[in-house]
């Protein structure tokens, strides 16, 4: 007869099973059978098999058409992430808001995006106008998915659920959640996250549980804004309270322009959209690929801008590679449409600044083309909880 202890040691260690067998599918870069589950996680062949029978009958993992795991004999029915739970993913930053419903697939079941300046708005006014997008996206799923979480990315220092401050909104001491609008969650917890940590899960991780190109990363995330995370080992590091990663504020000139968070000479005063094209004499309508290509042209403002850009980048992230010995940077935002135009120089300048860069220098890469990162990294979040525990959802 099981004792009660038997049975929570038991309970336990089939909670710890179910997961390792949804990341070990989730993870993998094809689709994979129970085979391949049984041999990479160590367990017997039918105690794999009935962990991916509960997983599947749940939604968590998913099955397609034999054919695509190659083995001899007969063919073994691959398996893949499932389709049946999502995550509501939102976003604001100063130039858009974004809501977004992703699967474990990461695959987009329903999204919107509007552009709008939202730079000194009014909180209520805004997060009530996500709030009725979000309605319209959840209206319109299809049938049988089910909504697992919500996050919410927003630009400035959250904690627990409250925005404490985000400069380039003008907001301060803010609860979202009670905002958006009863039908904005449709009773779902909100979690509120800030949008550069939640942008660089995106290059962390290319689908829910899947790695991505770089475990070690300096995220920089910009828009009118810069914020920034800093990644090890697939995780970002979050910081005492949370608030890591606020690169837009690092200072790099201390005799520099105001910045709208009260200090001077910050990052993003020189490299922030707005901030680049003022100094190459454009207005704010304008693109960041015509700044590129006056530039190219030689146009005299547009080269210098860019030029104090890349001397502003090297400076705050030298010194972030010198604390943290992580030297791979990824631009995301408006900053990833400029690597080609930057990254000799900004690396040419590292180089020089690094320490360690003689042994290994430091290399600057672009984010992927991703619209509203942070909407997605916040849906990736909640998924994530299902995956380190999916036997809540059996």
């Amino acid at each position: 007869m099981s004792t009660p202890d038997t049975s929570a040691r038991q309970s336990t260690l089939r909670a710890s099973n179910l997961a390792l067998v949804a990341r070990t599918v989730c993870a993998a870069a094809r689709p994979v059978s129970r085979a391949d589950v049984a041999a990479a996680t160590s367990m017997t062949r039918a105690t794999a098999s009935r962990l991916v029978d509960e997983l599947v009958a749940a939604g968590v993992l998913g099955e397609t058409e034999p054919g695509a795991v190659a083995k001899r004999g007969r063919p073994a029915t691959p398996l893949v992430p499932g389709s049946g739970l999502a995550a509501l993913g939102l976003q604001i930053n100063a130039g858009f808001v974004a809501v977004r419903v992703l699967d474990l697939r990461g695959r987009v079941a329903a999204e919107t995006l509007e552009y709008g300046d939202f730079v000194g708005s009014d909180p209520h006014r805004t997060l009530a106008r996500l709030g009725t997008l979000s309605a319209r996206v959840l209206d319109a799923l299809p049938g049988g998915l089910r909504l697992v979480g919500a996050g919410l990315a927003l630009p400035g220092l959250v904690s627990g659920d409250t925005l404490l401050r985000a400069p380039n909104l003008g907001w301060s001491d803010v609860r979202p959640a009670e905002l958006l609008g009863e039908d904005a969650l449709r009773g779902l917890p909100l979690t509120v996250g800030n949008e550069a940590s939640l942008a660089a899960r995106t290059v962390a991780e290319i689908a829910p549980g899947r790695p991505g190109p770089f475990a070690d990363f300096i995220y920089l995330s910009g828009e009118i804004g810069i914020g920034g995370a800093a990644v090890l080992g697939g995780e970002v590091m979050r910081g005492r309270h949370g608030w890591a990663g606020e690169f837009g504020h690092v200072c790099v000139d201390p005799a520099g322009p105001a910045c709208r968070c009260g200090s001077t000479g910050c990052l993003e005063t020189y490299v922030g959209r707005d901030a680049l094209l003022a100094a190459a004499g454009l207005t704010s309508e304008s693109s960041l690929a015509q700044l590129a290509e006056l530039a190219h042209g030689g146009d005299k403002h547009a080269s210098a801008a860019l030029a104090a850009s890349a001397r502003g980048l090297a400076v705050a992230v030298a010194g972030v590679i010198n604390v943290l010995d992580i030297p791979t940077v990824v631009l995301g935002g408006h900053l990833a449409h400029l690597v080609p135009a930057l990254r000799a120089d900004l690396e040419a300048q590292l180089r020089a600044r690094v320490l360690s860069a003689q042994w290994t220098p430091p290399r600057i890469e672009a984010a992927g083309p991703l619209p509203a990162p942070g909407a997605t990294g916040a849906a990736y979040r909640e998924l994530a909880a299902v995956l380190a525990d999916p036997a809540r959802w059996l």
